[in-house]
């Protein structure tokens, strides 16, 4: 189990850091063409929702890796899952019914990081 939780927080980690970091450090321009719905929120959104994702992508690896405080590797899936439920009422209230399996796929990938490591494998 514990190698299996290493490869989702690995993988989810690299899509949030990924994902963030564009919405958090491209030029909004860029910004919007990649992503139509940044659009429609203020820049500052934009910006605040890209380095939330960033924060959580290293929040899912670094304090594990390290051993200082992991605890905060469960807070940063919970975050991260947050972020996925806003994002699917955000789109869902847009009818943007496209998306909605990504973000569905994020969230159950974050809440497995969550019971894997409060409860199956503990860091």
């Amino acid at each position: 189990m514990n190698i299996a939780l290493w490869i989702v927080q690995g993988l989810l980690a690299l899509m949030f850091l990924f994902a963030g970091s564009r919405k958090g450090f491209q030029p909004l321009p860029a910004v919007k063409k990649s992503f139509p719905w940044a659009n429609h929120v203020p820049d500052d959104l934009t910006r605040f929702i890209g380095i939330s994702e960033l924060l959580g992508g290293l929040g899912l690896v670094l304090p594990a890796v390290t051993g200082i405080l992991p605890w905060l590797t469960i807070v940063a899936a919970l975050g991260l899952g947050v972020v996925m439920v806003c994002a699917m009422i955000f789109h869902l209230s847009r009818r943007e019914f496209s998306v909605l399996g990504m973000n569905l796929v994020l969230l159950l990938l974050a809440l497995f990081i969550v019971v894997g490591r409060w409860v199956l494998a503990p860091l």
